[in-house]
């Protein structure tokens, strides 16, 4: 059961669409409701982070092909492809890690607020430390059987954007002196206060007895007072270069435009008209907790299959009529089909989104379900892409997504069940080869003992058969978000071909190259 919970908190955002917490420059300039909804999103996002890196341990624990049970003398022979999965294990882990350092360094000036605010700022702060210090030992210890990994996983990372030398600054932060220390300071402040995050409370002294167990928490003893002059010469200390840029990053931008995304409703509307029934939409949102521990730039994808009206027009020809009249429908139109054999989808599917026409169908934490364009689009990054296939491929394929909706988020990740479907496997099977089908070949890819399909993976594999003039895509548009405009531009072929390449905090590096 590792393998499927991991999974499932790799993708807990697209269920809640719940934003990431974002590192601010000034805590206590926030406006006081601003500040309370930070802490209570800051503390769940520490809850999620740590159970994801959790469960990356008990994964790791599990292959014993790839971490052995006892150290070894000498580096253990590894195959390509377990070098690819212990380097994806690390990636996944890396990034959970990053998240709970951006988290901590923005409570780092809780000092500076009062009553209840201080106290709820702190335990955030503390959950993450300790979050990050217990699975960062348990980590290292697993790493450490094999000496070969030292290596490999110093390796940079263009994906994540870091640096060659990550591992071993990793292992320096978390086996140096000085944060047991920290780890002692945290202790004895924790005592000024009184109540709070039950949730937090409870995890916080569950990975404390666990470093205790583990032998390093033992720091020096301090006074209450001395706790918080540590406290507050570590908080904000970054043990990773990138981070302080993702710290920048994210505090200015989530200062101004919280929940607003970088495609407007008109930017949306200027594009509706280049769409097509099956088409597949690349969506990216820069602050959703989907983003953790998910790899590759993009993280989200949708199908396209417009409006009746839009149907109408796209699948009137021979082949698809004939196609339709062969599932029972005699007057070989597609939107009857639909209709007679999906009835509750055609209902849901022909009312309005918040005003709005339904023209998605996308799995979210609620579902397979129809959205709106406006909905779905409105993202900071939109990339499209058209499937090469006859229309009436794409007529079937828009049926079996029609008879998806209302089947549950899959949190397992199980592509051989149509039980429960995440958002690339309903693109996956909406466009699987069948009887009269020969549809997409998309390539699966391995992500913690599951076959899955991450959405960067399949732009990856259009790139990639594009350059060798053999693609099933046909490229449509591109919406590259652009943090300091705070908009989206239109984007070429060639920048959505390369933008899969994009590390995991690309607008890091476009803010600060500037």
């Amino acid at each position: 059961m590792v393998t499927l919970r991991i999974v499932a908190l790799v993708v807990v955002a697209l269920m809640s669409a719940q934003p990431l917490v974002a590192q601010r420059a000034e805590l206590t300039k926030l406006p006081r409701d601003v500040r309370a909804a930070s802490q209570r999103a800051d503390a769940e996002a520490v809850m999620v982070y740590r159970d994801g890196l959790q469960a990356l341990v008990e994964y790791a624990k599990s292959r014993r092909d790839l971490f052995p049970v006892a150290a070894l003398d000498e580096p253990m022979p590894l195959t390509p492809e377990q070098r690819g999965e212990v380097r994806a294990i690390w990636r996944s882990f890396l990034d959970y890690q990053l998240a709970l350092e951006s988290v901590r360094s923005f409570h780092a000036s809780y000092q500076r607020l009062s009553g209840g605010a201080e106290r709820d700022s702190f335990l955030v702060m503390h959950g993450a430390f300790l979050a990050a210090y217990r699975t960062a030992l348990d980590f290292i210890e697993l790493v450490d059987r094999n000496p070969g990994y030292e290596v490999l996983l110093d390796d940079a990372m263009p994906e994540l954007g870091v640096d060659a030398g990550t591992w071993s600054r990793f292992k320096f932060r978390y086996l140096n002196v000085a944060i047991a220390a920290e780890f002692a300071a945290y202790d004895a402040a924790r005592h000024l206060y009184d109540g709070g995050n039950a949730s937090l409370l409870a995890a916080a002294g569950a990975d404390r007895n666990a470093i205790y167990e583990a032998g390093k928490g033992t720091g020096p003893l301090l006074t209450a007072k001395n706790a918080l002059q540590v406290i507050k010469d570590t908080g904000a200390q970054s043990w990773l270069p990138l981070q302080t840029g993702v710290a920048t990053w994210m505090g200015d931008t989530r200062v101004y435009r919280e929940g607003v995304a970088l495609i407007s409703r008109e930017l949306v509307a200027s594009i509706r008209p280049s769409l097509r029934p099956g088409d597949i939409l690349f969506e990216r949102r820069e602050w959703y907790l989907s983003n953790i521990g998910l790899p590759g730039y993009w993280t989200h994808v949708a199908l396209y299959v417009g409006t009746a009206e839009e149907r109408s027009a796209a699948f009137d020809d021979e082949e698809t009529r004939a196609w339709v009249k062969s599932q029972g429908e005699p007057s070989g139109e597609l939107n009857r089909l639909l209709a007679a054999r999906y009835g509750d989808a055609w209902k849901v599917s022909t009312s309005v989104d918040h005003g709005d026409a339904r023209r998605v169908v996308e799995a979210i934490g609620e579902g397979v379900s129809f959205t709106s364009l406006e909905h779905s689009a409105g993202a900071d990054s939109l990339g499209v892409l058209r499937p090469r296939v006859p229309a009436h491929e794409k007529a079937i394929a828009i049926a079996r997504a029609f008879g998806y909706a209302g089947r549950p988020y899959d949190f397992e990740f199980d592509f051989v069940s149509d039980d429960a479907l995440v958002c690339s496997e309903l693109v996956y099977k909406a466009y699987e080869p069948g009887a009269g089908m020969a549809g997409l070949a998309l390539e699966l890819h391995e992500l913690a003992g599951h076959r899955i399909i991450p959405p960067n993976e399949i732009v990856r594999q259009w790139s990639r058969e594009a350059a060798a003039k053999r693609p099933q895509f046909d490229f449509v548009l591109f919406l590259d978000g652009v943090e300091k405009k705070r908009s989206a531009v239109r984007a070429t072929e060639a920048a959505l071909a390369e933008s899969w390449m994009r590390p995991k905090w690309h607008i890091v590096a476009t803010m600060s190259s500037k």
